[in-house]
């Protein structure tokens, strides 16, 4: 009998978070998602199946700060700002499959200061 790998016990979580929540046009959903060197959160229209917004530690301006609570904060900080850029304040919080802590939840809070509602 194998066991799962943290991230199948993962993806199984996140299936079950998202058969209880969906972005639309006025409230678009917020996925974040964490690598071992990057953390990337975007805003997802999923009537039409279209990502609203990104930000990623990935990105030119934004490299170098990639798996740690720093760069999470920056990237909260991030998608909150190119959200109002397009008239988006609220939005709904899809956590990934990922515990509530640390980077995820850093993301969270800084994208709340920054003036996202969720």
């Amino acid at each position: 009998m194998a066991r799962d790998s943290k991230n199948e016990i993962r993806l199984r979580i996140h299936k079950r978070i998202r058969s209880k929540l969906a972005g639309t046009g006025e409230r678009p959903r917020l996925a974040v998602f964490r690598s071992l060197n990057h953390i990337y959160a975007q805003l997802i229209d999923d009537q039409q199946g279209r990502t609203v917004v990104a930000a990623a530690t990935t990105e030119k301006d934004l490299r170098g700060k990639g798996g740690n609570l720093e760069g999470a904060k920056l990237i909260g900080k991030t998608v909150a700002e190119r959200a109002k850029e397009k008239g988006i304040v609220k939005v709904v919080f899809d956590r990934g499959g990922y515990l509530y802590h640390g980077r995820v939840k850093a993301l969270a809070e800084a994208a709340r200061q920054a003036g996202l509602e969720f």
